[in-house]
């Protein structure tokens, strides 16, 4: 009976014995696979510090802060402090490498406006010159100072400088009125005496009063003022949006908002996870937590944006500030011949308050103080100089051929006039509108997360992630479960205050802004009805004298912008390298009836030749 029943214990102690070495080789296997060589790799790989803090194998009594965990880890406290850096260190880059882009779109199209005011400016200065020289010979070496000076102080108010235009452009007048009076209406009187101080001061001092040059120099002032006050309004909004990215940009990231990164990013590599990535939802929670701050900015970065729009529309919308700086030379034409033509009422008033005993003017005719502009412009003592000078209504069209050399990335072949500049600044700011609300989403997208099952929920690997996922903005952090934010950043709440302040001052000083009417739809490359897009000789462009026959033609399509159709319902594509077609208008009524019977002649010329053979 023994013996029966022995064999039979001695097999159940086997199994058990042989259970128990299975067990003990199956956990030795496992702890053997969980080694620490795939984390020592990653930590090498991420540059996140020395080697040497990474353990071989995994330690089961690690005095961790951030990575806790049960089971046994191959993180250590001194790779925690690697951990810590390395993350702060690379949300950081991540956070400058997507501001770098709106940046650089800031700070170049300032440079690039700044270069193409100083080109018109350069250009409208010369231009004005050209026609003193030309028409006002005996006016022009004495005046060229002044000129010099009017335009330096636009340059300067252009840049952002405390300077008056209204200001700039009387004093350029006052300075101007000397000169005309001796030169112009007097020429017979001694100039060296009119021009000393006492009576050059006494005429700058009547000029306003006396009103020599009509209401030119009043609307002249105004239209600068109006045209010019939104490019240098521009101007300090973009310097303004880039104090702001550099704000952003050095803003330090929280205790909390690093210990959270830590945790999404590193610690699934102390359990040996190391491809494996975060829960989007997760995700979302650690960078709206760290970005709480950032986020403010994003209602008034949207107000100026906006405001950036319609400055742009301002400026460039309808050639404003091109026409206003082209109109210049017009204006101080028109001056100088209400001038001319009003030269007796002025020499008498001169006379009266100034006490200049001059004799009768030469080659003067006493005139009515009611003449009109248009009288002067008809009755001019130089109609060469009249007649050269283009209606405002024709100025559009020479802007067209005015193209400028200043591209935002300098190249032979890529000319940019400030309407094609401008279009490209608005194409490209559309994608930055809501930037810093869509910060937080930008930093989890793409390989840095996954959305499927299977990531890290910062404990461990699940399916999804189960927890809330909050919204943008300080006060949404409240229900955050992965960050506490516990106070905004000072910083940026300065930064916001600012930029809403800076944005109602603009608000005040245009508030017309808002009213104008935008341009085209972005992209579309549609010419406005009336007027031409801007190209050149180079471009095959072409103009034409009947309003009628002008043939619309469209700029060069940048890369990713359609080809402009054209306006009149015309959607044919045009090709931008070959010349446009002309339209020829007026033209011999003979040759449109004798091309059939030419043709008629010449066949029956080929049937007689036929014929004969």
């Amino acid at each position: 009976m023994s013996r029966g029943i022995c064999p039979r214990v001695n097999s159940c102690g086997s199994f058990w014995i042989l259970s128990a070495v299975i067990f003990t080789a199956s956990s030795l296997i496992d702890v053997d696979a969980y080694s620490c060589h795939e984390v020592k790799t990653a930590f090498q790989l991420r540059q996140v510090g020395p080697l040497h803090r990474v353990p071989e194998t995994p330690g089961t009594d690690v005095d961790l802060l951030v990575c806790k965990h049960q089971g046994p880890s191959c993180c250590t406290r001194k790779m925690e402090e690697s951990y810590t850096f390395a993350v702060r260190r690379e949300t950081l880059h991540n956070i400058h490498s997507y501001s770098y882009e709106l940046e650089h779109l800031l700070s170049g199209h300032s440079d690039a406006f700044q270069d193409m005011f100083q080109y018109l400016l350069s250009f409208s200065q010369g231009h004005l010159s050209s026609m003193l020289e030309g028409t006002y010979t005996s006016v022009s070496r004495h005046a060229l100072p002044h000129v010099n000076q009017l335009f330096s102080s636009l340059s300067l108010y252009l840049r952002g400088a405390n300077v008056s235009v209204e200001a700039t452009v009387h004093q350029f007048f006052n300075n101007l009125f000397p000169l005309v009076y001796t030169k112009l209406i007097n020429p017979g009187i001694d100039g060296s005496m009119m021009m000393g101080n006492e009576m050059g001061d006494c005429l700058r001092m009547i000029r306003q009063d006396v009103n020599p040059f009509g209401p030119h120099p009043a609307v002249m002032a105004q239209e600068l003022a109006g045209a010019l006050g939104a490019g240098r309004q521009l101007g300090l909004a973009l310097e303004e949006g880039l104090e702001v990215m550099n704000a952003t940009e050095h803003v330090s990231l929280s205790k909390e908002c690093v210990k959270g990164l830590v945790k999404m990013v590193y610690c699934s590599h102390c359990s040996g996870y190391t491809l494996i990535k975060p829960c989007v939802g997760y995700c979302l929670n650690i960078m709206r937590g760290c970005l709480a701050s950032v986020s403010e900015l994003d209602q008034p970065w949207r107000r100026y944006t906006s405001l950036l729009e319609q400055l742009t529309h301002a400026m460039a919308g309808h050639h404003s500030l091109e026409l206003a700086l082209l109109g210049v030379r017009g204006h101080v034409n028109e001056a100088l011949l209400y001038a001319q033509l009003h030269g007796p009422l002025i020499t008498a008033t001169v006379d009266k308050v100034c006490g200049l005993t001059t004799g009768e003017p030469t080659s003067m005719q006493p005139t009515s103080s009611e003449v009109t502009t248009s009288t002067v412009t008809s009755s001019s003592p130089h109609p060469s100089a009249a007649s050269s000078e283009p209606l405002p209504e024709q100025w559009p069209g020479q802007l067209a051929h005015m193209r400028s050399s200043f591209p935002l990335k300098p190249s032979k072949n890529n000319k940019h006039s400030l309407r094609t500049l401008s279009r490209e600044f608005l194409l490209y700011l559309q994608r930055y509108k809501s930037f810093f609300a869509a910060l937080p989403e930008m930093l989890c997208e793409g390989d840095n997360v996954v959305d499927d099952s299977h990531c890290w929920s910062g404990d461990s690997v699940v399916e999804s992630y189960s927890g809330r996922v909050v919204g943008n903005g300080l006060h949404a952090q409240r229900r955050n479960p992965e960050v506490k934010v516990r106070s905004p950043n000072p910083t940026l709440a300065e930064v916001k205050e600012r930029l809403e302040r800076f944005n109602q001052e603009t608000q005040e000083r245009f508030p017309k802004l808002g009213q104008m009417e935008a341009w085209e739809e972005l992209g579309s490359g549609e010419t406005e009805e009336g007027s031409s897009t801007d190209c050149d000789d180079e471009d095959g462009c072409q103009a034409s004298g009947d309003s009628q026959s002008q043939t619309s033609h469209t700029e060069a399509p940048s890369e990713g912008k359609p080809i402009a159709r054209k306006p009149g319902g015309d959607s044919a594509r045009e090709n931008p390298s070959r010349p446009p077609s002309v339209k020829v208008i007026g033209g011999s009524p003979s040759a449109s009836w004798a091309r059939p019977w030419s043709l008629a002649l010449l066949f029956a010329a080929l049937c007689l030749q036929w014929t004969l053979f």
